[in-house]
């Protein structure tokens, strides 16, 4: 294969879609691909790894394949449907407009034509790759003629060493359970939720319980609206907000933490599951999108998420100390389990085939084809 591009609308760094783009771009170099990425917005951490994404006219040839890293929209989609080269649409799902709504009807309107372009780039791929099922279905519907699984590649197995300084400084904090939820602080991902189990906790069984909530704020709206809200309930003392962290500095949040909290409701995936278990953190989730498929039989998964209802699930959860340990123990093994550890492999494998013009699977890394969707060994189970 000539080369595999690598196209996102910005690449952010601390941000699930731009890391895993960055790990794929690297996988690719060891592999010896030449792989470079282009954007439409430049992002000032990140712009000396990218290049405008008009100047591929000038950099094309023979036998690229080019792959787009779809969560949003962007510009580059229908100018992708237009190439002549082989496009991949790796697919990490659009959030829906009706939650940006009431905070920002710009975002609101920019994901309806998120939307719109899947619909025009889908049906002209040569391949669209899944992070989980639940997103290999939207790409099956939006008319994909060829789909596969496989989830990020941006997952660091083992996870990295917690931040000593960061680690000390935080042993040094109030005892009492400590909630940790991780996820950018936008409409989708129900922090307000979050925060109002926490007050019910506060008030019933945990009253010395703490929430840290670690994300960057997507639409400031929401995210001054979050802030307003633990006032007014009382809890800024309660409450961190804390966002840009390093690995080894998130890690160490991990550490200390007694449960991880997540409460989305709408998720393509959900790295944060796997980074918690991975640090042997307890998960309480709510069963939204790809969720269930990816938590499996490692974590509680709640059909709602009303205040009491997590408030006395967390309770429980951490009363518990048989029923914890089995979920960690079972956390431990789930991201080899859903193949995160060969993540990066599988795509320069499907990304080869699409080169070579075979069917996804040809050279033994799909696995048994499912209605409409074909699944490689790293495809989560089904629910």
């Amino acid at each position: 294969m000539t080369a595999v591009h690598l196209f996102v609308p910005m690449l952010h760094r601390r941000d699930a879609v731009g890391e895993h783009t960055r790990a794929l771009r690297d996988r690719l170099l060891a592999d010896g691909v030449d792989s470079r990425i282009y954007i439409e917005n430049p992002d000032p951490d990140t712009v000396d790894e990218t290049l405008p994404y008009l100047e591929y006219e000038a950099d094309a040839r023979p036998g690229d394949v080019l792959v787009y890293q779809m969560a949003t929209r962007s510009h580059m989609a229908i100018w992708l449907a237009a190439r002549p080269e082989k496009v991949v649409v790796n697919y990490h799902s659009i959030t829906p407009a009706g939650y940006f709504v009431p905070w920002n009807n710009w975002i609101a309107r920019h994901q309806v034509l998120a939307a719109q372009d899947l619909a025009v780039l889908a049906p002209t791929a040569a391949l669209g790759i899944g992070v989980s099922r639940f997103d290999a279905e939207e790409l099956r519907s939006a008319g994909c003629p060829e789909v596969v699984v496989i989830p990020v590649a941006n997952v660091t197995l083992p996870p990295p060493a917690p931040d000593p300084e960061v680690l000390a400084d935080l042993a040094h904090r109030p005892g009492g359970p400590h909630w940790l939820s991780v996820g950018r602080l936008a409409p989708n991902k129900g922090h307000e939720d979050t925060i109002a189990a926490l007050f019910v906790a506060r008030t019933t069984s945990a009253p010395d319980a703490r929430l840290t909530i670690v994300g960057s704020p997507s639409e400031p709206s929401y995210a001054r609206a979050l802030h307003r809200f633990v006032a007014e309930l009382g809890l800024a003392g309660a409450v961190t907000f804390v966002s840009r962290l390093t690995d080894a500095a998130l890690s160490a949040r991990y550490e200390v933490a007694d449960v991880l909290v997540m409460l989305s409701g709408h998720e393509g995936f959900g790295v944060p599951l796997l980074e918690a278990m991975s640090h042997g953190v307890p998960v309480v989730a709510y069963a939204a999108g790809a969720v269930p498929e990816v938590v499996g039989d490692a974590g509680v998964l709640l059909d709602d998420r009303s205040p009491r209802r997590v408030a006395a699930e967390v309770a429980a959860l951490l009363d518990d100390t048989a029923r914890r340990d089995a979920l960690v123990a079972a956390g431990r093994v789930r991201p080899s389990a859903l193949g995160l550890d060969r993540a990066a492999s599988d795509l320069v494998t499907a990304l080869r085939e699409v080169a070579d013009g075979r069917p996804a699977g040809a050279t033994g890394g799909a696995g048994a084809p499912a209605p409409g969707v074909t699944l490689r060994p790293s495809a989560p189970s089904s629910n």
